[in-house]
C-alpha cells in the first residue's frame, strides 16, 4: 500500500511539474574559456573569408571554425560596431574608426581617424553602428553621426541623444529615446506623421519584409508602419515581446522572424503558422541577453551573448528534443502520436502532449522499445508489455524485457524479443494472445524471418540461432549456427532485413546463409560497401542507419547504388546508447534516442558537402606556405578550414606521404611531430562513409638537422682530414723513433750505468756531507748550550751583585766584592753575536715558516717563539731577552693575539705544531 501511495505521488508530480522542450535548432555555445576573450559580444558578421568577426569589448575576434584568433586596437580602447565590406572589416570604437585587413594569416588595422581631429576633447563618444547608406558608411555614435566617402569625412551632430540610425531602402531614420523617431534628408530631420507613439521608447531594428516596414521597440512590442501611421503587429506573441525586452531582431529564410531578447533568448516565430520556439537558458542557450545576431553564408544564426557566443543551426535539417533536467532520463525509444510524442526512457514511458511530460501509470522503470502496429504502440518494458491507444495505456503480457518487435517479411506475424526467449504474435488484431518459442529460453536480442518455418535469433550475449519451426510455430529444431561455422567471436550479433534478405553482422562483418551448404557466407556487396561498421538499423525498405567508427551515416538505396550522407558526430557525440540505437519513421521523418532526448531527422535528408577547403600551417606561430621549409625538430600545426560551420560540413581525412592509412581529422587540426628531413605531403579527402575524394594537398620541406648541414659537413670532412694527415704524422712520428731508440738503446744503456755509478758516488757525498752537517749542528747545539750557560752565568752575576749590595756596608769593600763577581761571569759581546746566530741557524725551518704565516711579526716576536719552542719558561727567557718577567708574560700575551689564539689554546703546544 504504501509503495503505490509512493507511486501515485511520483506519478502526479511527474504529470504536473515537468515542462517539456520543443524540438529545437542545433545550438553551439562558445564561452569565454573558448575564445579567450570578454563577455559581452556587441556585433557579429560573417567575412567574405567565411571567417566570423565578433566586436568583443576590447577584442577584435575571428574565428574560421578550426581556430580563434584575437586582436586589440592600437588604443587599446573598446570595439563597439563592426561592417564587412568586401577585404575590410571595418570597426568603431571610443573615439576612433578604421578598418581591419588580413595578410599572411593575420589581422592589421588601419585608422581613419588617426590624423583626424573629428572628437573634441570633452567628447565621449563611441561608435555603435557602422552601415552603408546610399554609397557612403556612416559611422554613428550616440550624439554624431561621420559619413565617410572614401576620402573625406562629414559630421553631423545630433541636436539630442540617439539610439541608432536604421537605413530602410532609401530612408534613413534615427532613433532618439526621447522624441521618438525622426527621418534624416540630410543635415534635416523631421518626424514622420503619426509616429508619436514612439516618443520615450528605446527602438532597436526596423526591418522590412514582404512591403512592409516593422519597428521593433525594447519593451512596447512590435509595430507596423500604414500609410496613416504605426499600428501595433496583431500577431499574438505581440504581447509576449512587450515583457521580452527586445534587443535585435531580423526575418530570415523560410519566412521566419528571429527576435534576439534581454532576458529570454531568441524567440524563432515562423510567420506562416505563428508557431514559435523559444531557445533560452532553460533549454540550449548559454546566456538569455542577446546583444547582436547575423545570419551565415549557410543562413544559420550567429548571436552575441552578454557573456559568450552561439551558433544555431535554424536552417539545417536536424533537430533535437532535449530534457535538461534529467527526470527523463536517458531515452531509449520515440514515437510520434496524435497528440505529441511517446517515449520509452530507463525511468519509464512518458507521454509529450500540450508542452508537457506526463509519466503513463505503472511504467515507472526501465522502457526499451516502442513499435507502431496498426493503430496502436507496443511498449517493450523491464515490466511486460504494453499497449498504447489514444492516451489509454493497457499491459497485455507480463514477460520481462521486451527488446525489440520486429514484423515476418511473409505475413503479418509479430516477434518480441524478450530476457527470456521469443514471443510469437501471429493475431496482430489481439496482442494479449501469443506463443513461447519453445527451446531457446534466453535472452534474445534480434529477431528476423523471411522464410516459412524458419527463424533467426542473436543471442543478446553470443551466439547467431537458426529456429525450425512447424506451421503453429512449435520447435523442431534449434542450431546454434556459429558454433557450427567456427566462428569464435560471436559477441553482440546483429540482424538486419534490408529488401527481404536477413544479413548477419558479425565482428564487423557482414554474412549471409546459404541454405544449400547450411553455412554463412561473406556477403561481398556489404562487405565492400560498408566496412569498420558496428551498428546497422533500418527505417524503411530503402533507407537505414549504419554506425561507422562512431559517425552516423543515413544510407538510401536506389538499386544497387548507396547513397550516404553523414550525420556529424557533434550532434550525438557521447550521447548514443551503445548497441540500444532505434529508429521511428513518420511520413518524411524520423526519431532515433540519445541519452538526454532525441533527434528529428528528415528522410530525404543529403548532406551535400563542400570539397573546397582552405589550409594554414604554422610552425614555431609562423605561417608556411605550401611547398616551403620548416626546420627540423619542430611541430607543424595544419588548420584545415572548410568554412562550413553547420551540418553541411564535410567529414575530412588526411593521408601523409601517401600512406595507406587514413586519419579522421580532428575539429579541423593536423599535429604533426617527429618529423624526418626531407621532403612531405598531406593529402586532405573527404569521406562520405564509401570512398574517399581528394580535396586539398599540402607539400612541404623539413630542413636537415643543424649537425648535417652544409657547413657542418664541411667541417666533418675537414675533422676527418685533419685527423688523417696527423695520424700519418704520428704513424712517420712513431717510426722515426723507432729507429732513434733503437740506436740510442745501447747508448742509454751505458748512460744508465754511468748514472747508477754516479748516483753511488753522490749517494756517498751526501752521506758525507750529511756527517759534517750533524756534527756542525752538534758543535753549534753546544755552542748555544755553553752561551746559554753563559747567559744564565750573568744572570747569576746579576743576582749575586744584588746580594753584596744588601749584604755590604762598607764601600771600598763593597766595590771590591762587585769587580770581582762582574770578572768572574763577564760575557763579551762576540760570544752574544755567536749565541744568537746559532740559534737563528738551528731553527732556521721553523723562523721560515712562522714568518711565511704570520708575516707581522716583529723580530723580538719570533725570538721569543724560539725560545718559547725550546720550551725555556719565562724566568728563563727574561735574562736572554734582558727583560723583566713581567715583561716576558705581556709579550706573551700580545703574542697570542698577533697569532689569533683563543685562551684555549696551548701557546708553546702550538709553536712545536708548526
Amino acid at each position: 500500500m504504501k509503495s503505490i501511495l509512493i507511486k501515485s505521488v511520483f506519478f502526479f508530480f511527474i504529470a504536473f511539474h515537468i515542462q517539456a522542450q520543443e524540438l529545437l535548432p542545433f545550438v553551439e555555445n562558445y564561452n569565454k574559456s573558448d575564445y579567450q576573450g570578454d563577455n559581452q559580444i556587441w556585433n557579429v558578421a560573417q567575412g567574405k573569408d567565411g571567417a566570423m568577426y565578433f566586436a568583443n569589448n576590447h577584442y577584435l575576434l575571428r574565428y574560421d571554425g578550426v581556430k580563434w584568433e584575437k586582436y586589440t586596437l592600437p588604443n587599446k580602447t573598446i570595439i563597439r560596431s563592426i561592417l564587412i565590406e568586401g577585404d575590410k572589416i571595418y570597426s568603431g570604437s571610443y573615439k576612433e574608426f578604421g578598418y581591419w585587413y588580413r595578410k599572411n594569416s593575420k589581422m592589421h588595422y588601419v585608422s581613419i581617424t588617426k590624423k583626424l581631429r573629428l572628437f573634441d576633447e570633452k567628447d565621449n563618444e563611441e561608435i555603435w553602428k557602422i552601415f552603408r547608406f546610399k554609397g557612403a558608411l556612416y559611422f554613428q555614435s550616440f550624439n554624431d553621426i561621420f559619413i565617410y566617402d572614401g576620402k573625406n569625412i562629414k559630421k553631423i551632430k545630433f541636436p539630442f541623444l540617439i539610439s541608432y540610425c536604421f537605413p530602410v531602402e532609401n530612408n534613413l531614420y534615427a532613433a532618439s529615446v526621447r522624441y521618438g523617431i525622426f527621418k534624416m534628408n540630410g543635415n534635416r530631420i523631421a518626424n514622420p506623421k503619426g509616429w508619436n507613439v514612439l516618443k520615450n521608447t528605446v527602438v532597436h531594428a526596423i526591418e522590412k519584409y514582404k512591403g512592409k516596414t516593422y519597428i521593433f521597440t525594447q519593451k512596447k512590442g512590435v509595430f507596423v508602419v500604414e500609410k496613416n501611421g504605426l499600428r501595433s503587429w496583431d500577431n499574438p506573441i505581440n504581447e509576449t515581446l512587450k515583457s521580452a525586452t527586445i534587443n535585435v531582431a531580423k526575418f530570415i529564410k523560410g519566412n521566419k522572424l528571429v527576435i534576439g531578447t534581454g532576458n529570454r533568448g531568441i524567440i524563432i516565430l515562423d510567420l506562416s503558422t505563428n508557431l514559435y520556439k523559444n531557445i533560452e537558458r532553460d533549454n540550449v542557450l548559454m546566456n538569455n541577453s542577446v546583444l547582436s545576431l547575423a545570419i551565415d553564408k549557410e543562413n544559420d544564426l550567429w548571436l552575441g551573448l552578454d557573456n559568450g557566443i552561439a551558433h544555431v543551426e535554424v536552417n539545417s535539417p536536424i533537430s533535437f528534443f532535449y530534457d535538461n533536467s534529467g527526470i527523463l532520463g536517458s531515452v531509449y525509444s520515440v514515437a510520434i502520436t496524435n497528440k505529441g510524442y511517446l517515449i520509452a526512457s530507463n525511468h519509464g514511458v512518458f507521454e509529450y502532449a500540450a508542452g508537457k511530460f506526463n509519466m503513463m501509470p505503472n511504467t515507472q522503470g526501465q522502457g526499451w522499445n516502442i513499435s507502431k502496429i496498426d493503430n496502436k504502440y507496443i511498449i517493450g518494458h523491464n515490466d511486460g508489455s504494453f499497449s498504447y491507444d489514444n492516451g489509454s495505456l493497457t499491459k497485455i503480457n507480463g514477460v520481462s524485457g521486451g527488446w525489440n518487435m520486429s514484423k515476418s517479411s511473409i505475413n503479418d506475424t509479430y516477434f518480441q524479443s524478450t530476457y527470456s526467449g521469443i514471443l510469437v504474435y501471429d493475431n496482430y488484431k489481439d496482442l494479449t494472445q501469443y506463443k513461447i518459442i519453445k527451446g531457446l529460453a534466453k535472452p534474445i536480442k534480434y529477431v528476423a524471418q523471411n522464410k516459412r518455418n524458419e527463424i533467426w535469433a542473436a543471442d543478446n550475449y553470443r551466439g547467431l540461432y537458426r529456429v525450425l519451426l512447424d506451421d503453429n510455430y512449435n520447435t523442431k529444431k534449434v542450431e546454434n549456427v556459429t558454433q557450427q561455422n567456427k566462428i569464435t567471436n560471436d559477441f553482440g550479433i546483429k540482424i538486419f532485413e534490408f529488401r527481404k534478405e536477413i544479413l548477419f553482422l558479425i565482428n564487423n562483418s557482414w554474412y549471409t546463409f546459404n541454405s544449400i551448404s547450411n553455412k554463412l557466407v561473406e556477403n561481398e556487396l556489404f562487405n565492400s560497401t560498408f566496412k569498420n561498421v558496428s551498428d546497422v538499423v533500418s527505417i524503411d525498405e530503402d533507407h537505414f542507419m549504419v554506425l561507422q567508427n562512431g559517425v552516423l551515416y543515413h544510407i538510401y538505396a536506389s538499386g544497387n547504388k548507396f547513397i550516404w550522407n553523414i550525420i556529424q558526430e557533434k550532434y550525438y557525440k557521447g550521447k548514443l546508447i551503445n548497441e540500444n540505437l532505434r529508429i521511428f519513421k513518420n511520413q518524411n521523418h524520423y526519431l532515433f534516442n540519445l541519452d538526454d532526448g532525441f533527434i528529428s531527422l528528415k528522410l530525404e535528408y543529403e548532406n551535400k558537402q563542400k570539397s573546397a577547403v582552405e589550409i594554414e600551417a604554422f610552425s614555431d606561430s609562423n605561417l608556411v606556405p605550401n611547398d616551403s621549409k620548416i626546420k627540423f625538430n619542430t611541430e607543424l600545426k595544419i588548420n584545415v578550414i572548410s568554412g562550413i560551420y553547420g551540418a553541411s560540413k564535410p567529414n575530412l581525412f588526411y593521408r601523409f606521404d601517401k600512406s595507406k592509412e587514413y586519419t579522421p581529422i580532428s575539429d579541423g587540426l593536423i599535429i604533426l611531430n617527429n618529423l624526418s628531413s626531407g621532403f612531405h605531403s598531406v593529402e586532405i579527402y573527404k569521406h562520405d562513409g564509401a570512398t574517399y575524394d581528394k580535396v586539398s594537398t599540402f607539400e612541404f620541406k623539413v630542413a636537415e638537422p643543424w649537425y648535417f648541414s652544409f657547413w657542418m659537413v664541411m667541417l666533418y670532412l675537414l675533422v676527418i682530414g685533419a685527423i688523417l694527415f696527423f695520424y700519418y704524422r704520428w704513424n712517420k712520428f712513431r717510426y722515426t723513433q723507432k729507429l732513434k731508440l733503437q740506436a740510442e738503446e745501447l747508448k742509454h744503456q751505458q748512460e744508465i750505468l754511468e748514472m747508477e755509478l754516479k748516483k753511488e758516488n753522490e749517494l756517498n757525498i751526501q752521506e758525507y756531507e750529511k756527517h759534517i752537517l750533524e756534527l756542525e749542528l752538534q758543535t753549534k747545539s753546544s755552542e748555544v748550550a755553553g752561551k746559554s750557560l753563559s747567559i744564565a752565568k750573568q744572570s747569576e752575576m746579576i743576582e749575586n751583585i744584588q746580594n753584596i749590595l744588601e749584604t755590604e756596608k762598607d764601600f771600598s769593600k763593597l766595590k771590591s766584592e762587585i769587580k770581582k763577581a762582574i770578572k768572574i761571569n763577564e760575557v763579551n759581546k762576540h760570544e752574544w753575536e755567536t749565541f744568537e746566530t746559532n740559534l737563528n741557524q738551528i731553527h732556521n725551518e721553523f723562523i721560515i715558516n712562522l714568518t711565511k704565516k704570520f708575516p707581522n711579526l716583529t723580530p723580538k716576536d719570533i725570538k721569543l717563539c724560539v725560545y718559547l719552542k725550546m720550551n725555556l719558561s719565562s724566568k728563563e727567557i727574561a735574562p736572554l731577552m734582558n727583560i723583566s718577567f713581567r715583561g716576558v708574560e705581556l709579550h706573551r700575551y700580545r703574542l697570542r693575539k698577533k697569532l689569533n689564539l683563543t685562551q684555549d689554546e696551548n701557546l708553546s703546544k702550538f709553536l712545536l705544531s708548526l
